[in-house]
């Protein structure tokens, strides 16, 4: 026999041979396919809200774009997000007796002079002194609104009205409006006193916003003044 044998004699015929390295000339894993473990790199993360998104699942503020015009974060789709509370509903209603007396007391006052008390008798003299009164309440709010957004009685308990686009005082045309829904309603005979009641009782039911018929005819809301 030979010494010359060689060392690892050839495999037999139909035996396969080894198969590629897995590894050699791999490149970089895919994205999302690293060794375990790994991760983002230190320092990364989601953006932060109002970057990109919020919470909410949506992008910018009902309020306006790029800022909130009522000194809050904007970036949430909420739709108080940003804003000041709403008024309370006693406040409001406070306000509203506060500003009756300021005109009805003078106004009243007045008429007693120039024309006689109330009598619910004399249906000419009661109907005259609801449209003075009615008119000069009108003015007064009107006013008020389109100058500051509070009458005398917000003022006192501390809220105002906005433009519920941007938190603006209603100054012209929505002012008025807003004065004229609330009060010219109630010189209609009979079913001008449901209006007025139906009317101020809005609010107690409207979501989010809490508003009165009126509000929602002049596209404004009433929150707490800051």
């Amino acid at each position: 026999m030979s010494s010359d044998q060689p060392e690892n004699p050839p495999p037999p015929e139909g035996t396969p041979g080894p198969g590629p390295d897995p590894h050699a000339g791999s490149g970089p894993p895919p994205p999302g396919y690293g060794p375990p473990g790994s991760g983002p790199p230190p320092g990364s993360g989601p953006p932060p809200f109002g970057q990109g998104g919020t919470p909410y699942g949506g992008y910018g503020s009902p309020f306006g774009e790029g800022q909130n015009p009522y000194g809050g974060a904007g970036g949430a789709q909420d739709p108080l997000a940003g804003m000041p509370p709403l008024a309370s509903r006693g406040k409001r209603l406070v306000a509203r007796i506060i500003d009756a007396l300021i005109v009805g007391i003078p106004v009243g006052a007045l008429l007693f002079f120039l024309i006689g008390g109330f009598d619910y008798q004399d249906t000419a003299r009661s109907t005259l002194q609801q449209i003075i009164y009615t008119l000069v309440y009108l003015v007064y709010e009107g006013l008020m609104l389109t100058s500051t957004g509070q009458t005398v009685g917000k003022r006192i308990m501390g809220i105002r009205v906005g433009m519920l686009q941007n938190g603006a005082v209603p100054a012209g045309q929505p002012g008025w409006f807003r004065a004229s829904v609330y009060s010219l309603p109630a010189l209609v005979p009979c079913c001008g006193s449901l209006f007025w009641l139906v009317n101020v009782l809005f609010c107690v039911f409207d979501k989010p916003y809490q508003q009165c018929v009126h509000d929602k005819a002049a596209k404004t809301v009433v929150v707490e003044a800051s």
